[in-house]
């Protein structure tokens, strides 16, 4: 028995076409069952996005306060999305004086500048932060645990 090498749509040696592959539609049927909507009709998911960039007065940004686990029963805390108007070592250096714990300021790819302090200080950022009216309780947003 020889093999034959035959291309899509040329006939087998036996004489009969070559099976197409059952998952394609053939060239005709594919053209008719594209689309039934018109150019002229709108679209429906048009205005799907509309409205988007306007959120409520006050919540444009949004402070994100995570925790992160270390080894054993070691947490640090990040804080990101503070305002580039507000200097964030002197803030670290309010907050390590505060909570009684270490912290510095980390230059994520990704976020910008955080904000990285040792321990579970979320309950002590979120106060100090409405204290000092750098952000409302709205625009806070506590992620963990």
């Amino acid at each position: 028995s020889c093999l034959h090498f035959v291309r899509a749509g040329e006939n087998e040696p036996t004489g009969r076409p070559s099976e197409q592959n059952p998952l394609k539609q053939p060239e005709q049927e594919r053209k008719e069952t594209v689309s039934s909507r018109t150019a002229t009709e709108p679209n429906p998911f048009a205005d799907a996005t509309k409205g988007d960039d306007r959120l409520p007065a006050g919540t444009e940004d949004y402070i994100h306060i995570r925790i992160q686990q270390r080894n054993g029963r070691k947490t640090l805390t990040t804080v990101q999305g503070i305002s580039a108007d507000y200097d964030k070592k002197k803030l670290v250096k309010a907050f390590k004086k505060k909570f009684a714990c270490n912290g510095t300021v980390i230059e994520h790819p990704e976020y910008g500048e955080v904000i990285q302090l040792q321990g579970d200080q979320r309950k002590n950022i979120c106060q100090f932060l409405i204290e000092i009216d750098l952000a409302k309780e709205e625009q806070l947003k506590v992620h963990g645990f």
